[in-house]
């Protein structure tokens, strides 16, 4: 499942065809007809107070992801998966204000040539192995320009991977796009912490009910916040009595209408 590049393993179709997205993806029945809503914690692994508390308090249906600056970057990703959840990377994408926003020295960057951000990419990509996809992290200006985000797309999809598209932007490509391409993904629904807050956080995960129950599927997005993850680790234990299934991301992939 993968072959090496200039900075290490990365993703590859197995000569079997068998790809990374499912191979890695937590199992979850498929037969199951009842709402689904997937939750993504991501920025994990900066911070280790943080990190140990989404691997251990968070049911495994959670999925995680990690950023791929963080040390012992291996160690997480494997004591994560141990836990059962299945695992993302964070893939920094450039935001309208950068550099005053930086998300980091590998930044996906609108001013580059493809090749450079495919290196760039490949780079991210090897830092671990044993994930699912990526989720962007920031990109309101990146995602935005299709001529910078299609090569990355295609690699991902060349890769076996699937997208989390944190629509950092209304006028993000990135689930039009990967649509088009064949790329397995999932749509953002929620930021469900963007206001660290218990009464907002249960206020977006309302709202993610809400979705899931009118059409069928929803995602949420949260960070480490401590207030995140106890209000989360309460909140999935309700789920099965309001007849909705708490889903790995991968369950929920394509499953999202694009709007």
């Amino acid at each position: 499942m993968a072959t090496r590049g200039d900075f290490g393993l990365v993703p590859t179709v197995a000569p079997d065809g068998r790809r990374a997205w499912q191979v890695y993806a937590r199992p979850f029945p498929s037969e199951s007809q009842r709402p689904r809503i997937a939750i993504v914690v991501r920025g994990l692994g900066l911070s280790d107070a943080a990190t140990t508390a989404a691997i251990q308090r968070l049911p495994s249906n959670v999925s995680l992801s990690f950023s791929p600056y963080a040390r012992k970057l291996d160690q997480w990703i494997a004591a994560a998966r141990a836990a059962g959840h299945e695992v993302f990377l964070d893939l920094p994408m450039e935001p309208l204000d950068y550099p005053a926003s930086d998300p980091g020295p590998h930044t996906l960057l609108t001013s580059l040539k493809p090749e450079e951000n495919l290196t760039r990419l490949s780079f991210i990509l090897s830092r671990s192995t044993g994930y699912v996809g990526v989720v962007n992290d920031m990109g309101d200006k990146f995602t935005a320009s299709g001529e910078s985000l299609t090569p990355i797309l295609q690699d991902l999809r060349d890769r076996g991977l699937m997208l989390v598209d944190t629509r950092a932007t209304r006028n993000s490509l990135a689930a039009q796009l990967a649509t088009d391409l064949e790329l397995p993904r999932a749509l953002n629904n929620r930021a469900i912490d963007q206001e660290a807050s218990r009464v907002s956080i249960e206020a977006r995960l309302l709202e993610l009910e809400r979705i899931a129950k009118q059409v069928g599927t929803a995602v949420g997005l949260a960070q480490t916040y401590p207030v995140t993850i106890e209000r989360l680790a309460q909140w999935v234990q309700s789920l099965d009595a309001k007849g909705i299934d708490l889903a790995p991301v991968s369950a929920v992939a394509n499953r999202q209408t694009v709007q």
